[in-house]
């Protein structure tokens, strides 16, 4: 008799913490789902007009309006990854009496393509999306976006602070990863 009422209380409390998972949550199955941020996007997307030149960006939306944005590092302006012709671009941007400031601008067609580091090895794809080129890697990057000119990868989110040709370098408060260009 005792057996079975200790057999009884062991399942029970199996059974109590299964279904409370520890008081965890389990966010392998909603990687994607973390990607529909909460916070509203101030960010403007859009390409790379022809009207574009070293401390102007000429930005045609998604919508087909055309924003002009001066480019200015004393006032806060930081571009990364450069401003190409063509190039789809997320800005965001203040205003004042004269003139659209920019205060972050991300190449997002410099943003694509395949990354390395010591351990990661990934391709950012257009349609936000990221293939894992590590088949064991313990928690590889599955989705991207960018919200508020910050890149969020999976439920990490980073700032930009170098995009180039062959390196992305992002901060977030668990340090600072450097990645290199692989073709």
């Amino acid at each position: 008799m005792k057996k079975s009422i200790i057999s009884v209380a062991v399942f029970g409390c199996i059974a109590f913490l299964a279904s409370c998972n520890g008081g965890k949550t389990d966010n392998a199955g909603s990687q994607r789902d973390t990607l529909k941020n909460e916070t509203a996007d101030s960010t403007v997307y859009g390409k790379c007009g022809e009207g574009s030149m070293m401390n102007t960006l000429e930005l045609v939306t998604d919508e087909g309006k055309t924003f002009t944005f001066t480019i200015d590092e004393e006032k806060g302006s930081d571009v990364q990854g450069g401003m190409m012709c063509g190039d789809r671009m997320a800005v965001t941007y203040y205003k004042t009496a004269d003139e659209s400031i920019a205060q972050k601008v991300i190449n997002l067609t410099t943003l694509l393509g395949r990354w390395t580091s010591l351990d990661k090895n990934f391709t950012i794809n257009e349609d936000g999306s990221i293939d894992s080129n590590v088949p064991a890697e313990s928690k590889p990057f599955t989705a991207w976006t960018i919200c508020n000119a910050r890149l969020i990868l999976n439920t990490d989110t980073f700032d930009i602070l170098t995009l180039g040709a062959d390196t992305l370098e992002l901060e977030n408060s668990k340090g600072i990863f450097v990645y290199k260009r692989s073709k």
